[in-house]
Order: C-alpha cells, then sequence, then structure tokens
C-alpha cells in the first residue's frame, strides 16, 4: 500500500538536521538536481560544535535505547518497513532526483534497503553470546555487546542503501548511531532515513542525521563519546578517515574503491558475456564501487566481443531520469564527469581506440567502450566511476589471474565461462573479497559479508553475519557460587 501523504514535508527540507527533532543545521546548502542543475531542496550542514552535540546526545540516549526489550526494538525496524513500502514513489524519486538514478536502480536501491531492515529487525532476537568450557562450579560466558556511539560516514552512489547498511545493524543490536551523508545526496541518503525511523517509533536521540563537509567528518573521527566509525566512500578518503580515526583508538571499517575484473573465457555464451558485461560497466553510469573497472577476454573472441558491446552502447539513452525510461542519468557533479573524462582522453592518447561513445553533454558521459588496453595505460590502472568498459585482451588463464590481480584494490571479481570447474579453480586465486562466478560483478544479497582487501577496504566486513563482529564487542564474564580461596 502506498500513500499520496508526504513522508518529508517542506519544512524538513528547508535547512534541517535531525538530532531527535528537526532543526536548522549551522549552515545551508543547496541540493542540486545533476540531471537539469535545479535547486531541489535545501539541506541543514553541520558544524564541529554540532557533531560534538549530535555525538553527546547520542550516548545519551544508547543506553535508554539498549534498555528496551528486544520485541520493542524489533517493533521500530517493522514499522520502519511498512513506512517504506507506503511512501515508496516518493522516497524513489529522491533517489532518482538526488543521485541522478535511472528508475530500475533506484526501486533496487530501495528494494535492498528494505530488505537490511527486515533482517535487522531480527536481530534483537538472536543469539548473543556463546556458553564456554569451564570447570565445574564455574560458568563462563562470551558477550556480545554493543559498542556505544556509532559515527557512519556515507557516500553518494547509493546513498540510501550504504547508509541504512551501517544504521540498521547497529541500531539493532543495541548502539546509536550518528550519520554525516555525503552533501550532495544528504535528502536520499539521510534525511529520508531520520524520517522513516522517527515515524517507527525510534526513541529521540539514537540516531542522529547530521550532513556536514570535511570539517564535520573529521569532528565525527576524533569525537571522544564516539567508539567506532563506519566509512563507505573512496580510497583517498578513507585512509584519511582510517588515520583520524585509528589516532582516537575507535574501531574503524573502511568500504571503498575497487578496480574490479569480469573475465570472459573463449567458451562463454558470447550474448550471456555481454549482457553481464554492459551491466556490469554502465549501471548508474559506472558509478558502483563494484564496477567492472577492466573486462578481461580471452583474444580468441576479443575482436568480437568489443564490436557487439559498442553496438550495444550506442543504443542505450542517457538523460534526465525523471523524463521517462532511460539507462544512463548523469554523473554526481562536474568533478566527477571531468575525472572520468581525463582519464579516458589519457588512456587515448596512450594508444586506446574509443569503439563507441566518449562524448559528453552537461554532466552526462554516453556509454564509451575502450579497447587496446595495455597494463601501462591510465583505464588499466585507475578507478574511473564513468560509464566506460575497459577492455583487455589475454591468452591463458594464468595471464587473465595476473591481469586481475595487478591493482592495489581488492574488491569484486566474476568469470564467466561455460566450464563451472576451470572458473572456479581461475577465481580461486583472485585477490577480492568477492568472488562471482557466472555472474557479473555488481553484487550485493544484503545477507552476506562484503568487504574487501588491500586499497578496497581494511579487512572488514559488513552485512549479513558479519555485522555482529562488526557493531558489537566482546566481554567474558565468569561466575562462581563463591570467591575462590587463593594462596596469597
Amino acid at each position: 500500500m502506498t500513500t499520496t501523504e508526504k513522508m518529508l514535508t517542506e519544512s524538513h527540507l528547508s535547512g534541517q538536521i535531525f538530532d531527535g527533532s528537526w532543526k536548522s543545521g549551522a549552515s545551508v546548502s543547496d541540493v542540486i538536481e545533476p540531471a537539469t542543475g535545479a535547486v531541489i531542496a535545501k539541506i541543514g550542514l553541520a558544524d564541529p560544535t554540532m557533531i560534538a552535540a549530535s555525538a553527546a546526545s547520542a550516548r545519551k540516549a544508547q543506553a535508554q535505547w539498549l534498555a528496551l526489550s528486544p520485541d520493542d526494538r524489533a517493533a521500530v525496524f517493522t514499522k520502519a518497513v511498512e513506512i517504506g513500502r507506503m511512501h515508496w514513489d516518493e522516497i524513489t524519486e529522491w533517489v532518482m532526483r538526488e543521485s541522478g538514478s535511472v528508475r530500475a536502480k533506484a526501486e533496487f536501491e530501495l528494494s535492498v534497503t528494505l530488505k537490511c531492515l527486515r533482517f535487522a529487525g531480527a536481530m534483537p532476537h538472536e543469539a548473543q553470546g556463546l556458553v564456554l568450557p569451564a570447570e565445574a562450579g564455574r560458568t563462563s560466558l562470551a558477550k556480545r555487546r554493543p559498542l556505544g556511539v556509532v559515527g557512519v560516514i556515507s557516500p553518494f552512489n547509493f546513498p540510501l542503501y550504504l547508509a541504512m547498511r551501517a544504521i540498521a545493524p547497529a541500531l539493532a543490536v543495541g548502539n546509536s548511531v550518528v550519520v554525516k551523508p555525503d552533501p550532495r545526496t544528504s535528502v536520499c541518503g539521510g534525511l529520508v532515513i531520520g524520517r522513516l525511523f522517527e515515524l517507527a517509533g525510534l526513541p529521540a536521540g539514537v540516531l542522529q542525521v547530521v550532513p556536514g563537509r570535511g570539517d564535520a567528518g573529521e569532528a565525527l573521527c576524533s569525537d571522544p563519546n564516539v567508539a567506532m566509525i563506519q566509512f563507505t566512500g573512496s580510497t583517498n578518503a578513507g585512509r584519511m578517515v582510517g588515520q583520524t580515526a585509528s589516532k582516537h583508538l575507535k574501531k574503524v571499517s573502511l568500504e571503498l574503491g575497487g578496480k574490479n575484473s569480469l573475465i570472459v573465457l573463449e567458451d562463454a555464451d558470447l550474448d550471456l558475456a555481454l549482457k553481464n558485461a554492459a551491466w556490469a560497466a554502465f549501471l548508474h553510469q559506472g558509478q558502483i564501487c563494484m564496477s567492472a573497472g577492466r573486462i578481461l577476454v580471452h583474444q580468441a573472441i576479443i575482436d568480437e566481443f568489443a564490436a557487439k558491446l559498442g553496438e550495444r552502447a550506442k543504443i542505450l539513452p542517457a538523460g534526465d531520469p525523471m523524463s521517462g525510461t532511460v539507462a544512463l542519468g548523469p554523473l554526481i557533479n562536474q568533478p566527477q564527469l571531468d575525472h572520468a573524462k581525463a582519464i579516458l582522453d589519457k588512456s587515448v592518447s596512450e594508444g586506446a581506440q574509443i569503439v563507441a561513445g566518449g562524448t559528453t553533454e552537461g554532466l552526462f558521459l554516453s556509454a564509451t567502450v575502450l579497447k587496446g588496453i595495455t597494463p601501462s595505460m591510465a583505464a588499466f590502472s585507475e578507478e574511473i566511476f564513468g560509464p566506460v568498459a575497459v577492455l583487455v585482451p589475454f591468452a591463458t588463464d594464468d595471464e587473465a589471474v595476473a591481469l586481475a590481480n595487478d591493482t592495489e584494490y581488492g574488491l569484486s571479481s566474476a568469470v564467466i565461462s561455460k566450464d563451472v570447474g576451470r572458473a572456479v579453480a581461475l577465481g580461486e586465486r583472485l585477490n577480492a573479497g568477492l568472488v562471482h562466478i557466472n555472474d557479473q560483478t555488481v553484487n550485493d544479497d544484503v545477507v552476506n559479508p562484503f568487504g574487501g582487501v588491500g586499497a578496497s577496504g581494511n579487512g572488514t566486513s559488513i552485512g549479513g553475519p558479519a555485522n555482529w563482529d562488526l557493531f558489537t564487542e566482546w566481554q567474558w564474564v565468569t561466575i562462581k557460587s563463591a570467591p575462590p580461596a587463593y594462596p596469597f
């Protein structure tokens, strides 16, 4: 059931932050629709003083939240899912307008966000510790305890889901949360979430939504009331977050960039491989950490593969997601477009060939296919974050593995072949946190541990069973009927 009643009213969109109630930020920023350049709302921005106040407030509220019964905490998530479904169209349109998502991507993002809420809602009723071996007369327990206040810094590309995948489980196990969404997507990646939980009955102060810029993020990473930082974003920004938070002895989860390889073996079904490659390279304009940054194609089929992928790229319509059925929306802003175009132009100057695309209009970059790529070129090594399919030939499985592993990143990978055993054997040699056989690189089922290695993360995972490891700490408790008579 949906409703025409608005979840976010004009008052929420006039320069507000959410700390359990709606209040003015330290300053105000325009929300720009990248497809049109129109100002579609205003958000409040928090300064370091407001971050400190939010963290202190969240710490005070956390004890009261944890004291609620598991039934009462779980009910909040059940209600949030119901409210999300009621406001499906409104939330979807905010994701489309603010992040440049086409409708199919926006609706998928909302669906996995609600799935995340459903799974988080089950966590209060799950076992929260272990009974350990002990001698007679002694009970030895290992308990899972919430950390306290979790700081979440979330990105622009999947703004709703990548914020919620941290917020929901962190709350579910008894933490409070202060979230700093990217200022470019702070409505769908922040205010929507605050409003969902407010309407669902989350006690005031347990969730704080404080958009802000770099100084706000630094304040969150160094605040003494914050026990942990969960950051999703670029590797460069992640290094700074990790350095600051670690200096203050906080637990840190970093989900960063990737230069992911999709490997297509010579026996692959060509039509299916092309569909997987196009999806992995062009979905959400390539602005996904799991996008196929390289498509490694066996040299026996790469010429045909390049020609046919180019044909597909040429017919993918780009435009304002709100205007109708389009396959590609805009890039998030001009700096991101300039970044992608600079790598594209540099690679062409180094000898790469454009099979299709390569043109820009406004913030739109047409679906682009590059071939003739060698490891010395910029497109081979740098994360483009744009709709560019980078085709690299290989002759043997060993060469494919070497090319795929020739990167500082280690997030996602995929292998397509009719010989599943061969593909699995190849996949076992890839240095990546995610490996998909007969699929493409962009995958997240919510219930799975998600994490990368190398420059793609710090070895932590988020999602599914990993959430208990991430958002709690162990406490060892022993119980005896009477104190021992030690010999001192």
